[in-house]
């Protein structure tokens, strides 16, 4: 099993790249972007001998105690059959 995970600044918090990155699509004449937000990613090889559920409570640890910071970070994620 796979896990997507999409770890990103909250809305609250400025993001400088994702705001240099909409200014050079304007630039670049790129049209309909209204807000780029920047963030990390990260695939986890889950052990398929986890069920879903226990896959989904490791993958939410981990998000939350390793591949985030709470303060100023939100995720999502996603699993998937591998």
């Amino acid at each position: 099993m796979k896990a997507h995970v999409y770890v990103t600044l909250k809305r609250t918090v400025l993001d400088p790249q994702g705001q240099t990155i909409q200014n050079a699509l304007k630039k670049m004449q790129y049209k309909g972007v209204n807000d780029v937000r920047q963030g990390k990613y990260f695939v986890l090889d889950i052990d398929r001998a986890l069920d879903a559920v226990a896959a989904k409570q490791e993958v939410e640890r981990i998000a939350k105690d390793v591949l985030t910071n709470p303060v100023i970070e939100e995720f999502t994620y996603k699993l998937e059959d591998a």
